[in-house]
């Protein structure tokens, strides 16, 4: 199991502000972290772990590679210290696709820095622009070259619902992804934050934010992409804070607290659905079936408030019964099988 330690350096770096960010209010933290500040965090996060763990420390929150090159020595020097005289596996940044250069990852190689982390959000140039992203989408490309070619792991992130953006614009660029082949992603739905560029178009009415139920169908689809692709989605959604909620700093958009569970839910509905109709769905009506899959899935299968469920009993007037498996990662259903484990 993989323990990560934040370091949040909100907004560090950053050269101008994207229309949808505001990264104080999204870490919650307000004041400029330095050495000391990072050295306080890990030096309390690692006496809770178990060093037989794998742990990382993480600079998120900002562009780290933007930030003055004397701070972060100073940061690095500090996550470095700690990675050789404790069992710290990784050390992660994030970054901007245009803070990265041959001479950006020769000082992080010098750091031990491990993987890398691009804030990339979307691949179309009309989104990008509307999204005063400052860079265009070439720029995503050969960092990611670049990093991958000096022995970097890569994520990138996506986000979705932006200005300008489409469903099919989500797809494009999560198949472009795909052909950049990172070890990781992260998917982010928009979400109108307070005090920000986003903010002042919605009150106006110029953005419209996505639906919940468009967010994860589109979600779901690109989740699936990347999974017939051997690329994991770590994350999808904001982290949920006291502030990170409706009538709070979300001001509006697709929030949900268990947006992931909401996702990965309609996956199982849609894969549940297949086997089905391939056992014959119309022969099913008015019968109870019997789904066997890992314990820690169920209440996925089941979907938020048994929607699943749900669904089943109104469209084909059929009731799941779901029953903790033993060990393996794999839905069962009669003499049916599937893979789950890049769900499970």
């Amino acid at each position: 199991m993989k323990k990560t330690i934040p370091v949040f350096v909100p907004h560090s770096g950053c050269p101008n502000d994207c229309i949808f960010c505001n990264q104080k209010r999204i870490t919650g933290v307000t004041s400029t972290v330095g050495p000391e500040e990072a050295e306080s965090v890990i030096r309390e996060a690692l006496s809770t772990i178990d060093e037989n763990m794998d742990i990382e420390i993480a600079f998120f929150g900002g562009s780290f590679t933007a930030i003055e090159k004397e701070r972060q020595i100073e940061l690095l020097s500090v996550a470095n210290r700690y990675r050789e005289t404790h069992s710290i596996k990784d050390i992660r940044i994030s970054t901007r696709p245009d803070a990265i250069d041959e001479d950006v990852l020769s000082l992080l190689k010098a750091f031990n820095v491990t993987i890398i982390e691009l804030g990339v959000q979307s691949l179309d140039e009309n989104v990008l622009m509307q999204s005063n992203r400052g860079h265009d989408s070439a720029c995503v490309y050969r960092s990611s070259e670049l990093i991958l070619k000096n022995g970097f792991k890569l994520g990138l992130q996506m986000m979705l619902g932006l200005p300008g953006d489409s469903a099919e614009k989500v797809r494009y660029t999560a198949d472009e992804f795909i052909r950049i082949a990172p070890h990781f992603v992260r998917i982010y739905p928009v979400l109108v934050i307070k005090d920000t560029g986003l903010e002042s178009l919605f009150k106006s009415k110029v953005y419209q934010p996505w639906s919940v139920e468009k967010t994860v169908e589109v979600c779901k689809d690109i989740f699936m992409k990347f999974a017939k692709n051997n690329i994991k989605v770590i994350r999808m959604g904001l982290q949920t804070t006291d502030d990170i909620m409706l009538g709070k700093d979300v001001v509006a958009g697709p929030f949900h607290p268990a947006i992931g569970e909401l996702i990965y839910s309609r996956v199982y509905r849609d894969l549940i659905e297949k086997m089905l109709t391939e056992t014959g769905i119309d022969e099913l009506k008015g019968k109870t079936v019997d789904i066997e899959a890992p314990g820690n899935q169920i209440s996925k299968i089941s979907g938020n408030r048994k929607s699943n469920k749900e669904y089943f009993k109104e469209k084909y007037d059929i009731r799941l019964k779901i029953v903790a498996s033993q060990g393996d990662k794999v839905l069962r259903i009669g003499n049916m099988k599937e893979d789950i484990s890049f769900l499970a």
